[in-house]
């Protein structure tokens, strides 16, 4: 029987869907591609080191072949801190929820945090380079990267929170304090390991973690839950 015109649309029509879905996954694996070479140049020369000249140099691409996949510089850098914080997640944040809740969970997430740090000290932290670029300005890009930060802010205090409902730390803990003050060694240690090279950073921020718990941990926590010993940490 010939094929009829309604025949032939209907051939054609799961082809055309096909056709599409393949360039759809394409042009998404482009991107991927250009947000992760975005994310090792923001890590070096920071979020305002970012064009899209640059990104066409280091990918092969156009100008604007990249630009068609971003639409902005601006859109470049949101969706380079967005992919920075899905990897701190997958490294920090997750493996530490197999922890039980407590204080172990909470000496997790800060442990993941310094393995994550001891490398960023030779490649960068966007949280810390892009805090320092957009700190006095607004927009989406200081949003997004604010958030990021407040997120992973919120998932320590929440941490902390559940140490003093275990009855792990004592229940007068200023949980904001706590969190303040372990962010601080994040800190220092950027500074101290990063910009000074001063020997035995890494060591001394861990040392410090265990000061803090030390002491805002209730007697019968400390017991159970003794500091270890610092072990050296190659830096």
């Amino acid at each position: 029987m010939p094929a009829t015109t309604e025949n032939r649309s209907a051939t054609r029509a799961p082809r055309a869907r096909a056709a599409s879905g393949r360039a759809l996954q394409k042009g998404q694996q482009t991107k991927a591609a250009i947000v992760e070479a975005a994310l090792g140049l923001a890590t070096h020369i920071g979020l305002e080191g970012l064009s899209i000249g640059a990104l066409a140099d280091v990918t092969g691409m156009s100008k604007s072949g990249v630009f068609a996949h971003f639409g902005s510089r601006e859109e470049l850098q949101i969706s380079v801190i967005r992919e920075y914080h899905t990897r701190f997640e997958q490294e920090v944040f997750y493996p530490a929820m197999t922890a039980p809740r407590g204080v172990a969970r909470l000496r997790a997430l800060f442990d993941n945090w310094m393995k994550r740090t001891s490398i960023e000290i030779d490649s960068g932290c966007i949280y810390i380079s892009g805090a320092v670029e957009f700190d006095d300005r607004t927009g989406p890009v200081r949003d997004a990267l604010a958030s990021s930060v407040l997120t992973w802010h919120a998932a320590m205090r929440r941490a902390i929170q559940q140490c003093k409902e275990r009855g792990e730390l004592r229940a007068d803990v200023d949980e904001e304090q706590m969190l303040f003050e372990i962010h601080g060694l994040i800190l220092a240690l950027h500074y101290e390991a990063r910009f000074l090279q001063n020997p035995g950073s890494l060591q001394r921020a861990v040392t410090g973690f265990h000061n803090i718990l030390a002491r805002y941990s209730t007697s019968d926590a400390s017991a159970a839950n003794p500091v270890p010993t610092p072990t050296r940490t190659k830096e």
